[in-house]
């Protein structure tokens, strides 16, 4: 039980380590932003975010859904 317990630990510390190396070795690093708006290469293929597409549709459409109604 104690030896499964402590491989464990050990591949979580080295998957965080391997997911920080970058962090840890660049001076000011971070993580870059994961938000779908924000990717360039998202951005060149025109997929944006699903809130803003849901609301650019809704602004053109005929019919006006209120949501107290709903």
């Amino acid at each position: 039980m104690w030896k499964v317990l402590i491989i464990t630990i050990a591949i979580v510390a080295v998957a965080l380590l391997l997911l920080c190396v970058r962090i840890l070795l660049k001076p000011n690093g971070r993580f870059s932003s994961q938000h779908i708006s924000q990717s360039e290469a998202l951005r060149e293929r025109g997929i944006g975010c699903a809130n803003q597409d849901d609301r650019n549709a809704r602004r053109g459409s005929a019919q006006r859904i209120d949501p107290k109604e709903l």
